[in-house]
């Protein structure tokens, strides 16, 4: 074909009407681990690929670049399922001589080549347009589209996207809301990443951030620049600390009262976002077939090339939260690019999903005014919660592949055994209460088992806070708003009495290890080497533990290698905060243990008798619980006037 038969090929009446998602590329001085979210290069190419901007890209001559990456491909079977358009376009501005490639996947990662072309610049141009149109109709159960460019010349990709061949409903504006609590430096940061992307500041009504903490965004440097570029759209909410819950229900009340956004965006203070993740999210929801939440993946925060978390549904057997069927937990782009049929298949697959974290979260403002405000938990099962109650009322919520932050790994937390234990089982059974058809005597067993393994690794905290949680659970719908400012100090009132919730700095501070008394500690290799350690842990338990231990540490042991398999076996050692910035000394005392082992098992009981009747009751208080006006009371703000 010749360059002038490539051009007259080249229409000048554009089909891209309303951007899904734009082209981007890494940012100056990313890893080549981070880029591969972004670009897959050639082994054969002569140089490495530049990006000029965060949208453009300089190419090499005689040199191929795909773009079948988690941030550029785009996740054709959840437009498929989700959204009213039956294509996507591709559009594509060039300079240079080469050829494009759109390809797909199916659901089970095989690739299918779908059309391509030559592109060239006309003489005296400085650019030339390609586009390329994709029926959405084979992608039912997965499957990506992307593009590949072949290079002649040297090619400089000016700009891409995806778009939809009809104009998006409605004008897309967005209340965000970043609820905060002592993390300024990272609240700032994500002020400055808004204020940096003019499409995104072109859809921000509003900027809502409660402060909740000591440590205030306001006196954090370069807070007054980053505020600047959002001027009278950021408003900060001084209030106490009220937890997630709080803080995202006086986004939600602020978002409906005082601005007229259609759609809210909830974000964590503790995030680094890639700013076009917002405007994906957004353009997904103002196409859904009905209102719908849409929500971000999370990206591993350490490990940056790493995606975390694909979707989580919540298991109606025991009533916790799991990963989504068909997922891949912590998955690495680096080493196992979306292209590897081999080792990323489960990522070519359409995941449904029960809710979305608030990572980040799009609720259209229409589904927040039908369905209320979130429950007063203070943190955990909010987000959850809300997901459900969407669902009952009609709006399903979607994980979205390719809108992603940045977050801290659920690995790098103790989360399950700290303070946040104590909300991770009230409200569980708060929102089961709400949400779990039958008596739940499958999740009460599963806390069961829980409770003994907490003890046979000698957490006897956790155990305690757990017990004041199913407490706190039975007195009733009524004690939710008194709990929310109150809880949190009297778990850590609680906690100071056991010694696995005293962090020290290191194990140095305590005598060397001195090993003694230790048998078998390893993983067991078998089955019946699990039960056998299983049985002497359990015997062991019963024995009175040698002081001594609780003076000179048995071990120092690793997070990693802290299992019961280990910790069973033992009656005094250190073990490693998941933070690796401290260290705790866990000591065995059998009459401790079995006085909150039998109080775990009275109100396990009590639990399981009551829970009906904890059903009626909560369902029945949900209204008001979600109501404004109970929340306007809680934030202190006067009705009649509107001043707090």
């Amino acid at each position: 074909m010749t360059s002038q038969s490539i051009l007259e090929d080249m229409t000048t009446e554009t089909r891209a009407k309303s951007l899904l998602q734009r082209i981007i590329l890494p940012r100056p001085g990313e890893p080549l681990d981070v880029r591969t979210l972004y670009v897959e290069e050639s082994q054969t190419n002569a140089r490495r690929a530049h990006a000029t901007t965060r949208t453009s890209l300089s190419i090499g001559a005689e040199s191929e670049v795909s773009f079948c990456t988690y941030f550029n491909a785009l996740p054709a079977s959840y437009w498929r399922r989700w959204s009213i358009l039956s294509s996507v376009v591709l559009r594509l501005e060039l300079a240079g001589h080469g050829r494009v490639d759109v390809y797909r996947s199916k659901a089970d990662g095989s690739r299918i080549h779908v059309q391509g072309r030559e592109f060239a610049v006309a003489t005296g141009a400085d650019s030339v347009v390609v586009e390329f149109e994709t029926d959405l109709a084979p992608f039912e159960d997965g499957g990506w589209i992307w593009f590949d460019i072949t290079t002649d010349t040297a090619v400089t990709l000016l700009s891409g996207g995806w778009y939809a061949p009809i104009e998006a409903p409605g004008e897309g504006s967005i209340a965000v809301g970043m609820p905060t609590f002592n993390r300024p430096t990272d609240a700032v940061k994500t002020l400055a990443a808004l204020g940096s992307d003019p499409l995104v500041l072109e859809k921000i009504a509003a900027v809502i951030i409660p402060d909740q903490g000591t440590r205030k965004v306001v006196d954090e440097p370069g807070f007054a620049e980053s505020a600047a570029a959002l001027g009278n759209r950021l408003s900060i909410h001084d209030q106490p600390n009220l937890g997630g819950s709080g803080g995202y229900s006086r986004v939600m009340y602020e978002a409906l009262k005082t601005t007229d956004a259609e759609y809210i965006v909830y974000m964590d203070d503790d995030i680094e976002i890639e700013p076009d993740s917002i405007l994906r999210a957004l353009a997904f929801a103002r196409f859904a077939e009905s209102p719908m939440l849409v929500g971000g993946q999370m990206l591993n925060l350490q490990e940056r090339s790493h995606l975390h978390t694909m979707g989580e549904v919540v298991d109606r057997g025991i009533f916790m939260w799991t990963a989504a069927p068909n997922v891949e937990y912590d998955h690495d782009f680096s080493k196992y690019p979306l292209k590897d049929r081999d080792n990323s298949k489960l990522l070519h697959r359409r995941i449904d999903v029960d809710f979305n974290g608030w990572w980040t979260c799009v609720i259209p403002r229409e589904v927040a005014e039908k369905i209320g405000q979130p429950l007063p938990l203070f943190l955990k099962w909010d987000d959850v919660e809300y997901g459900l109650r969407a669902r009952v009322a009609g709006h399903p919520t979607v994980t979205l592949p390719g809108a992603a932050v940045w977050h801290m790994a659920w690995s790098d937390k103790d989360d399950a055994i700290d303070w946040q234990a104590y909300f991770h089982l009230r409200n569980r059974l708060v929102v089961a209460s709400l949400h779990l058809p039958g008596n739940g005597r499958g999740m009460v067993v599963n806390t069961i088992k829980a409770t003994l393994k907490h003890l046979l690794c000698l957490e006897y905290s956790t155990v305690a806070i757990q017990n004041l949680a199913i407490r706190d659970f039975l007195a009733g719908p009524e004690r939710l708003f008194q709990l929310l400012p109150s809880a949190l100090g009297a778990v850590h009132e609680l906690r100071k009495q056991y010694p696995d919730a005293v962090i020290l700095p290191s194990s140095t501070e305590l005598p060397l290890a001195s090993h003694i008394g230790i048998g078998a500690v390893g993983e067991p290799a078998n089955p019946i080497a699990k039960v056998v350690r299983l049985a002497k842990g359990l015997v062991h338990n019963f024995r009175p533990a040698h002081s001594e231990h609780h003076e000179t540490p048995q071990l120092n042991v690793p997070t990693l290698d802290a299992r019961w398999f280990l910790l069973s076996q033992v009656d005094g050692v250190t073990v490693t905060t998941a933070d690796g910035r401290g260290v705790v000394y866990r000591k065995r005392d059998p009459r401790q243990a079995l006085g909150l082992f039998k109080e775990a098992m009275r109100l396990r009981k009590e639990l399981a008798a009551r829970f009906p009747e904890m059903q009626q009751r909560y369902r029945a208080a949900h209204p008001q619980l979600t109501s404004t006006a109970a929340w306007e009371k809680v934030f202190g703000i006067d009705t009649k006037d509107g001043q707090q």
